[in-house]
This record gives C-alpha cells, structure tokens and sequence, in this order.
C-alpha cells in the first residue's frame, strides 16, 4: 500500500460469529399497542422463566432485549406473549 492511501480492509482477520436472536411480542391488555423486541436468550430459556414467574403468582416479569435495555411488564397486564423462533444472524466480517 503506497503512504497515504486509505484501506477500508481490516488488518486482522476474524472470524464471523453466529448470534442467535429471538422476537418477543408482548400484548398488553386494553391497549392497541404491543411491546416488541429481540433478545440474545434462547427461547426455550424466556419461555421457562414467564411461565415460572405466572404460575408463582409475580406482580412483574423482566426482559432484557439484544440492546441491553430491561422491560418490566405487570403480569395483571399481559394479553398475550408471543415468541419468534430462534434465527442466528451472522456478525462480523466474512470473507
């Protein structure tokens, strides 16, 4: 490369890694808005804990989407909870 030149290429090469999504849709009740967000947990893993939190009865369940920001919806609330199926979403550069 001849000085002053710009390379847009990286100068180490890593791999790409796979991250794994899932959509969650949360109705809440006499509202015609939902809550909708990804999160990096398995779903199997989000499914467990909403129903654990329902069946012991919790005033609150939290989520935590890919972004980082926490979600605190009343239980009393829920309309209906819908969960995407996994997808795995490729990040970084490839070759």
């Amino acid at each position: 490369m001849r000085p002053g030149s710009l390379s847009l290429a990286p100068s180490n090469h890593r791999p790409a890694q796979e991250v794994s999504h899932v959509e969650i849709r949360i109705g809440i009740a006499n509202t015609g808005r939902e809550l909708n967000f990804e999160t990096n947990e398995p779903a199997a893993d989000v499914k467990k804990s909403i129903a654990a939190a329902l069946d012991a009865g919790a005033t609150h369940v939290t989520f935590a989407d890919a972004k980082g920001n926490s979600y605190i919806v009343p239980t009393a609330g829920l309309a209906y909870i819908e969960l995407g199926s996994e997808e795995s979403r490729r990040v970084g550069f490839v070759a």
